[in-house]
This record gives C-alpha cells, structure tokens and sequence, in this order.
C-alpha cells in the first residue's frame, strides 16, 4: 500500500512519516511510504498546508501533525485481523460462547504462526472438536504434523485416552505390593466422570507447566466457556485443595499421587498468570448475548489471574443492499450490538474478523479467513424464499412433543446453534397446548433468565447451578454421616468433599432428579455445549453400571437408572439442534453417532437459522446458501429421521411474546 507525505522535509514532515510508519507496525500493514517535497508538485495536488498525507489519490490530512489514532484509522481497512499475532506469547488461549467461531479463528491464528516461520502446536480442550474436518487430519491425543502447513501440529486432549493413561499412572504408583483387590478398587475409584475431567486437567497442566521446546506457540481451541471457565479454574483449585493436605484418600484414588502432581499444578497456574506468556482472546460476534458473555467471561478470568486479553469480533456483516431486508436486519442487529458494547470490551484492543462468503473447512479457506486481501462477491440473481414444508415448523414439533402428555425433552447440540432459544419455544409451546412443564439447563453459561425475559403461568424455570448444587450435596453427605463419625473424621470428611470434582457429582445428581420429574410432567432440558453434556452422558453410564453390580441377583428388575430413562424412547425425545452449515451439521451428525453408542435414538433434528427460509439477494449471503441447501440435503438423505425448520428471523427470538410465535399456529 502506497501512503504519500507531501512536506519540505521539516521536522513535522519527519514526525509524520514516523508516525505511518508506527500505525503500520501496530496494524501489521505493509506500507511504501513516499515523500514529496518538491512545492511544484505539492501545488499540482492541490495541497496548500503541510504536512499532508495522501492513500490512493485522496488527500486525508493537511496541516500540522496527525494523530496515531487518526492515522490507524486511516490503515485499518487493509490490517489484517488479529495482527498481534505478529508478537504473540508462548501460550494463546482462544474461548468465548459457543458458536463464535473460537475453532476458526484459533485454527487460522496458529496456521497465520507456523506459515511466518514460527513452529506452531494447536490443541483442543473440546470432546467436541471438528479440528479434523477442518485441517484434514485425524486427531490424537500426541501432536500430529498438518500435511500441507510445514511448523504446524495439533493435538486433542480426548477425555477417554486421559482417563486410562492417568489410571495406570495411579496403579503404577501402588507398587508390586498392591493385591489385586487394592487394585480392583482403585480402578472402580478412577472409572468416575470427575476422574475424567481431572486426568484431561492433568494433560492440559502438563502443557502448561512443561515446556516443549518444539514448539515457539501453543494454540488452545477451548470449549465453550462455561466448559472452560472450568478448566482454567482448576489449577487454582487443585492448588488449594493440595496445599498442606496429606492425608486420606480422595474419589481419584491414592493421594499420594495427587501430591506428586502439586508442583505441577502451581507451575500451570503460574504459566496462566504471566502475561509474558499468556494471552486469552475471548471471541465473540457482534450480537448483544455473545458479548454479555465475553464481557462477564473476561472478569472470572482476570478473577483467575488472567489478565492479558484481548477481543476478537468474528463475524462482522456489511449489507450491499439495504433494500434486502434480511441483509439490513442482519447488519442493523450487528452495529447495534458494537454500539452497545460493554464498557469492559470496549477498552480491550480488538480486531474485527468480516463475515466470509465461504466455510472455514481446509486450508485455503482457513488461511482466507484472516486475509486483509478479500476479492468482492460477484452479485448473485435474488434468491427465493423455500418455504418449509407443511409439518416441518416448531409448531409442529411442539404438536407432536405434546401428544405425549409427559415426559423429558432434551436439547441438545454445540454450542452457538441456538439450542436455548428452541428449548425456551418448545417449552412455552407446550404451555400453550395446556401442559405443565418445568424449564432447566445444565449449562454452566446459563442463558435461560435472558432469553425467556418473562414469567409465565405452567411455566417453572430452574438451573442447575453447580456452586448452589455442590453445596446442596456436601451439606447431605455431611448430615448423613457426621453422626457416626468423629471430629477428626468429620473433619477429613469435609476436607475430601472439597475436592473440585464433587461439583461433577452434584451435578450429576441435580441432573438425575430433574430427569426423574418427568414421570408425571413435561420437563424440557436446554444442555450445555456437546463437550459438556457428553461428560454428562459419562457420569450417567458410570452410575448405571455401578447400580447394576451393586444391585445384581438383588431384585435388579425394580432398579431404574437415569440411563434406563434416557434409552426409553416414550420417556425421552432427544431434539438434535444445527444450523445450515457444514461443521454444526457434521458435530450433530457426531454427537448422534455417541448417543445411538449408547442406545440413545435422538427424536428429532432441528434446522435453526435457515437464510433460505426467509429469503435474500444479498450478494454474499446468497454466496453462502449454496452451502446451506447441501447441509438440507445432507439430513434428508439419512442423517435425520425428523428435521423441522426454523427460518432466520429479523426480529430477535427474545422474551416470550416473540417465543411464542416460533410455535404457535
């Protein structure tokens, strides 16, 4: 890019080509700076105070010295998003609310590093990842060369490989000595889900606290925050549960293998809190409910000690046509939600990433994505709207659903693709058919309360609050069994309690009561994240076996577990929720596949979102609805047994009266 600035030469002048020179290093800008100090030619350009500065034949600044501000201003149409990559830390940390594109824009950050040179190690915390689809390579639990993208690896913390490997590390630890009944109960100890969650803890501390000296960056494409928010709070609460604890045992077997992780957990922690070598990027769109989240995401992590962050807003939309209604609603929503930023965002440096016409999957289109060089969309013939077929809108779901007269709806789905608005409609749906129903998620995010926005009669709305839950089970525990025990032995009763997974159990058990409510009435379900809510899935086949050993020649006929209640198909109808594109399609379609491993049978699926239900001529949107008629076509051929439609809607589905037109006749 050439910039122009026109002066005799004075120290003026000089300040001013320093100071392009400055904005284009911040912005990471490749500019020729070119001077013109002949007064002939500062005439001819009609220039008449100097300094001046000039781009592309226009004249932006005449007379005494810009501003750095004003001068990036002038270059940030052609920066290219995220440029502080350019002196990124050691560790980057991408997270946010599901469904802003957390996987795109940490997968396009680390492949931007390993293509300057640098050599690059991307890893997933989420059981949900679509990494493979996007890079084309399968993920394992050890870094794994990308074909095609020289200095890049990628690794996926997958649950199940942690578990065991951490299993044997604890078994090991016995000794020779160990009978094979210590053994037997040790590993019935570690087949829990808080063990999981705390053997993929030690796979990520271990990044953290030992550094490879293979790589210049490590990448982390986190779950969702709520998921997250969890894993990044752990270091902290490893660290305090261990400090100065040395006896017992606790639900993750000897203790003296916990002991032995101590170090490593403060050096994580200490990793997490440097910000020489660590920045979180909370990712967000311009859309009011993803950026509350960033916002409140933002301080329980500088709660944490991790204070260097910045903001990236993916997604940012520019109507080519404010006659397209669809197009204008879409970047009318989007600029007043950046005008209504909260004031914490706000005073974050942040990068805008444009809405592409295209989907993140492959190398091409990942290396695109973060490309300050974008060619125009050709215009596109106007799209008709399809109208969704008669028996394929949520009114209809909400119909059948009804017919039932009880039972457990479970939303379900990644994160981002609207889940909580589909389990608010159906809920008030069935309210409006005559039936009582009880609303209530698991998902740590919690965004029921905003999205209902209202009461209403029949309607009673809960949430699984894992502090108020994990409070709830440690006070039951302790009243059943302090009776019996000692001070000292009440006393290293409530010390192991403290143990961070009893959260996982408590929820559990919340989660097994409200799916016991449905016997008698309608309980509807909005799930955290996929990653989540398999881990959640985990915990319920882990008690149901348990149930059957301890309950086997023992009248097992009259056990009925909350695994039982879930493979029942007249007791639960899973709702399988996307939208239109290629990856929350491919991750439904996966997340189906785990539960049918399960005996599981989802209900039903729901397309959420569809352009092509409400209709547009907008060039880039058009350029995007090719992709979304194959997403169609890939669930009519097999993948849904029901699909039911929801079109995009210019007025946002919030609060009940605009709910209830997404299911009413």
């Amino acid at each position: 890019m050439e910039v122009k600035v026109f002066g005799p030469g004075c120290s003026k002048c000089r300040s001013t080509i320093a100071m392009v020179g400055r904005a284009a290093q911040d912005l990471g800008v490749a500019v020729e700076i070119v001077t013109v100090e002949d007064p002939r030619a500062i005439l001819r350009a009609g220039i008449t105070a100097t300094p001046a500065v000039a781009m592309g034949g226009k004249v932006l600044h005449s007379g005494g010295l810009p501003s750095l501000e004003e001068v990036k201003g002038w270059l940030a149409p052609a920066a290219r998003p995220m440029a502080f990559l350019g002196q990124a830390t050691h560790y980057l940390f991408f997270t946010g609310k599901g469904g802003v594109g957390k996987t795109s824009l940490s997968t396009a950050a680390a492949l931007t590093l390993a293509d300057a040179g640098r050599r690059v190690l991307l890893v997933s915390t989420d059981t949900a990842s679509n990494l493979d689809e996007m890079l084309g390579v399968a993920l394992r639990n050890v870094p794994t060369a990308v074909p095609g993208a020289p200095g890049l690896s990628v690794l996926n913390i997958d649950p199940g490989t942690a578990a065991e490997s951490y299993r044997q590390r604890v078994l090991a630890q016995m000794g020779a000595g160990a009978s094979p009944a210590e053994l037997a109960t040790v590993r019935e100890q570690l087949s829990g889900a808080c063990t999981t969650e705390i053997a993929s803890f030690d796979e990520f501390a271990t990044l953290l606290s030992e550094r490879d000296a293979r790589f210049d960056h490590v990448v982390f494409d986190t779950a969702p925050t709520g998921h997250t928010l969890r894993l990044l709070s752990l270091p902290k609460a490893w660290s305090g549960f261990l400090e100065g604890n040395d006896r017992g045992a606790s639900c993750l077997g000897p203790h003296s293998g916990l002991k032995m992780q101590e170090a490593r957990f403060k050096a994580a922690l200490a990793a997490l809190s440097d910000p020489a070598q660590t920045t979180v990027v909370l990712v967000t769109r311009p859309d009011h409910g993803a950026m509350a989240e960033a916002a409140r995401s933002a301080e329980e992590l500088k709660g944490l000690g991790l204070q260097h962050q910045r903001l990236a807003i993916n997604g940012v939309f520019h109507a080519s046509d404010p006659s397209d209604a669809v197009a204008a609603a879409i970047e009318a929503l989007g600029q007043q939600a950046l005008d209504e930023m909260p004031a914490s965002l706000r005073a974050m440096p942040h990068d805008m990433v444009p809405l592409r016409a295209f989907d993140t999957v492959g190398l091409p289109a990942l290396r695109a994505l973060l490309s300050p060089h974008q060619a125009a969309v050709a215009a596109a013939p106007p799209i008709a709207v399809e109208p969704i077929p008669a028996g394929q809108d949520l009114a209809a779901l909400a119909d059948a659903l009804a017919a039932a007269g009880h039972g457990l709806v479970m939303v379900m789905g990644k994160g981002g693709v609207g889940k909580t608005t589909i389990a608010a409609a159906l809920a008030l749906g069935l309210v409006q058919r005559g039936k009582t129903v009880h609303l209530s998620t698991t998902d740590p995010a919690a965004h029921l309360a905003g999205t209902l926005a209202g009461a209403l009669p029949g309607l009673h709305v809960s949430r699984i609050d894992p502090k108020v839950e994990t409070q709830r089970y440690v006070d039951k525990i302790m009243a059943a069994k302090s009776p019996d025990l000692s001070a000292q032995e009440q006393a290293l009763l409530l010390e192991d309690l403290r143990s961070p997974c009893t959260e996982e159990v408590a929820v559990f058990h919340a989660f097994s009561r409200i799916v016991g409510e449905a016997r008698s009435a309608f309980v509807v379900l909005d799930t955290a994240p996929t990653g989540h809510s398999l881990l959640l899935m985990d915990a319920t086949g882990a008690y149901h076996r348990q149930m059957v050993r301890e309950f086997e020649g023992k009248n097992a006929g009259h056990v009925v577990t909350p695994l039982m209640r879930l493979q029942d198909a007249a007791y639960t109808k899973i709702i399988l929720v996307t939208l239109p594109e290629v990856t929350p399609v491919s991750q439904a379609a996966a997340l189906q596949d785990d539960l049918r491993r399960a005996h599981i049978e989802p209900y039903a699926w729901v397309l959420n979102k569809s352009v092509l239900a409400a209709g547009t001529h907008d060039p880039l949107l058009a350029a995007r609805l090719a992709g979304e008629r194959k997403q169609m076509e890939r669930m009519a051929a097999g993948l849904a047994v029901r699909s039911f439609v929801v079109p995009w809607l210019t007025q946002p589905p919030v609060g009940i009266p605009e709910l209830a037109k997404m299911v009413g006749h």
